[in-house]
Order: structure tokens, then sequence, then C-alpha cells
């Protein structure tokens, strides 16, 4: 399964990250490590993304993103501000721009920016709250396997777990 679902508009989504990269400086980076140019503020010396200035300012971090898109829905979730600018506000700029504006109010194209807003919000959160999670897991596979061998689960509690061997009924 792809992260991202595919770009609507290659070409303007390049430009966009060219654009925002030149704003801050090629490589810029925050001193959090922060180094998404959408996240890091543009005249900012030295260098410093959204949340660390608010985190400095004693402001909040987290922005009301309007997941629709705030002409089609006022709905909003909380996310962090970086995530907001250089993740979800991105992949909204990749819409149609019919969608993105609904000047007319339609009410097809704020069904459709609905279901565009939903599909890139359950991405973002699978990416931040389920892939690091199989990350780790993987990893400590790996280390579970160089510590106690390659079956050291079995006779432990986790055996439960492990598939069945369809050849010979066991794990």
């Amino acid at each position: 399964m792809p992260k991202k679902p595919p770009m609507l508009d290659p070409g303007g989504a390049h430009r966009r990250r060219v654009v925002a990269a030149r704003r801050v400086g090629i490589d810029s980076r925050c001193s959090c490590g922060e180094k998404r140019p959408e996240a890091l503020i543009a005249g900012s010396k030295p260098i410093i993304c959204a949340a660390c200035k608010r985190a400095n300012s004693g402001l909040t971090t987290l922005d009301n993103h309007h997941f629709a898109g705030k002409a089609n829905h006022l709905t909003t979730i909380p996310v962090p501000v970086n995530d907001h600018r250089a993740r979800l506000s991105v992949a909204q700029a990749d819409w149609p721009k019919a969608t993105r504006t609904n000047p007319q109010g339609s009410p097809l194209l704020a069904a459709a920016a609905c279901v565009r807003g939903f599909v890139d919000t359950v991405l973002y959160l699978i990416e931040m709250g389920l892939l690091w999670t199989a990350d780790m897991l993987e990893k400590l596979d790996e280390f579970q396997v160089r510590k106690l061998g390659p079956r050291w689960w079995v006779k432990t509690e986790i055996e439960q777990f492990a598939p069945k061997d369809r050849s010979n009924g066991q794990s």
C-alpha cells in the first residue's frame, strides 16, 4: 500500500516544494531537527520551525486543521503545527482547485473535499500512529533473534501469537 495517494498535479507539487525551500534556504533546518521547508519560518535568524517558535513564546504547538478545507466544512481536528503546515496543508494544495476553494458552495465539491480530507487524515494517522510501531517491532524481532535465536518466542507467552504452520500444525 502506498503511503500517499498519487499526486493529481506532480508539477505543481514540485513547484510548491521548490518555492518553499527557496523561501527558507536550501537544506535549512531548525535546531530541533525539523527540516521540512513548509514548517520553517522564512526570514528567521537563526532558522526556526513553527512549533519551536510557538513553544518559545509559550503558545500552543497545535493547529486546528480544517480536514475538508474551510470552504467545505467547519469541522477541525487538532494537529501539530509543523505537520499541519508541511503535511496536511500540502496535501490539500494538491486537490483540484475547484474542490479546495469551492467558490459557489457546491455540495458535491464539499462532499469530494470531505472524502479527500478523510483520506489525507487517515494516511497521516497511519504514518504517524502505526508505521513506526511496525518498524519498532521488526527491529525488536531482529534484536530478539540475535540475543535468543531464530525461534525466540517458543515456550513464552508470545508463542500464542505466532502464525500456525499449515503443514504440521506447529507455530
